[in-house]
């Protein structure tokens, strides 16, 4: 008998038992489901957080008084625990801010070929008025300089970027996001340069509008308004206040040269001893997204966890299911052998019940699972994604899950005496 025929067989056994193949099937299913649903969900996630920071451009890197952490568990207790050997801060010196004068004087004596630009974030819940119409509480206000703009990857759509004057005076000039703009202007954006607008009580003159730079659901580029670091120190200003320093190189090949010469140019404009740690970090536009990417790692794991349980306890029932299926057919195993069919005939047709069994479950698993991840990515605004790699694992466990959980049921009807199968009630 061929193993076309002894396939052949096997498919119409299986669905001859609607009842028994759609509950091993579907109990199988559920478990590839959670698998590739929460994954391709994940791989969703890592997508739309690569857009959001990739905005902030590859070649550039910042330095800024304290980390932005993003802890989940016990990340915290583990990193303090990892660092003991570190060197220490001071404590006076811990989280000292970045002032003014400690950004102007890196600015001036980094001599990298690199732009280096100075920004403070002064808001990121301010109203910005037009006439008789306004934004949300939500716009953030960025004081930057004549580099800002390239260090943080902006484009100007229309207008002009700040002058040395501009930068030097503080006086009102801004640049607006293209969320901004349209929601004051309207989409088709007329007469925005020269014109004026307030931002809180403050009015002042658009010199120009930004090129849109996207947005996703973890953040909107597109929703600020741009004025001068000076300005903001003269209307925004507050005690304590930490300054940003953004540096943009040439050449992304020189990241690494240029990240250890700003360390060590900034210890010495902080007057750090040889001894101290850094009271300051280089955060570049893909560190946050790397912390992010960690904690996502332990959904990862919980995720194949749960699918292997789940498959655990289908490969226990589905050879639970085959060994009752061989006891209910002893006699039509009896006839098959009486007629001719060899124990390789017998044990390869349970096998490949097993198999069938199992690969269904995995194909609409895997179905349901892109499907239910794929919402994730709607919601996200990604694209469409199509997990070959969890599609590909998911069928292939469920094909060995089958292989395995039939190889028992499967020899012992190959080992049945025709004699003793005929007389079987």
């Amino acid at each position: 008998m061929q193993s076309r025929d002894i396939f052949s067989l096997a498919y119409r056994s299986v669905t001859g038992n609607k009842l028994r193949t759609g509950l091993t099937v579907a109990i199988i299913a559920l478990g590839i489901t959670v698998l590739v649903g929460i994954l391709t969900a994940i791989d969703s996630m890592k997508n739309s957080i690569y857009s959001s920071f990739a905005m902030m451009g590859a070649n550039s890197f910042s330095i800024r008084n304290r980390d932005i952490q993003v802890r989940m568990g016990d990340d915290s207790e583990k990193a303090s625990k990892g660092n003991k050997n570190q060197k220490k801060v001071k404590k006076s010196n811990s989280n000292k801010v970045i002032s003014y004068q400690d950004a102007v004087r890196f600015k001036e004596r980094y001599h990298f070929p690199a732009e280096v630009s100075i920004n403070f974030r002064a808001s990121g819940i301010a109203t910005v008025y037009k006439d008789d119409k306004k934004t949300n509480p939500n716009v953030t206000v960025i004081g930057g300089d004549e580099n800002y703009l390239k260090v943080a990857s902006y484009e100007v759509a229309e207008g002009r970027n700040f002058n040395t004057l501009d930068v030097e005076s503080g006086r009102n000039v801004a640049i607006l996001g293209k969320d901004v703009a349209e929601k004051l202007f309207g989409k088709k954006l007329k007469n925005v340069v020269n014109n004026t607008v307030r931002v809180g009580d403050v009015r002042y003159r658009v010199i120009g509008v930004l090129a849109s730079k996207g947005s996703s659901a973890m953040m909107s580029q597109d929703n600020v308004v741009l004025t001068t670091v000076n300005n903001t120190r003269r209307i925004f200003n507050r005690p304590n206040a930490s300054y940003q320093i953004g540096i943009a190189v040439k050449d992304i090949s020189q990241m690494e040269p240029a990240q250890g010469e700003a360390i060590g140019l900034f210890r010495i404009i902080r007057g750090l001893a040889v001894n101290e740690a850094d009271n300051f970090v280089i955060s570049k536009s893909d560190s946050i997204a790397e912390m992010l990417f960690s904690s996502l790692s332990k959904v990862n794991l919980f995720a194949v966890a749960i699918a292997f349980i789940t498959l655990f306890g289908s490969a226990i029932g589905l050879m639970n299911i085959m060994l009752v299926s061989v006891a209910e057919r002893t006699r039509e195993i009896g006839v098959t052998k009486a007629l001719g069919a060899t124990s390789k005939v017998v044990r390869q047709q349970f096998l490949y019940e097993a198999i069938i069994i199992s690969v269904m479950g995995g194909v609409i698993g895997v179905l349901v699972g892109m499907l239910f991840g794929n919402v994730v990515s709607l919601l996200l605004g990604s694209p469409f994604i199509i997990p070959w790699l969890w599609i590909f694992i998911g069928v292939s466990l469920c094909a060995i899950v089958g292989l395995i959980s039939g190889i028992y049921p499967a020899y012992k009807a190959s080992k049945l005496d025709p004699i003793i199968a005929l007389r079987y009630e």
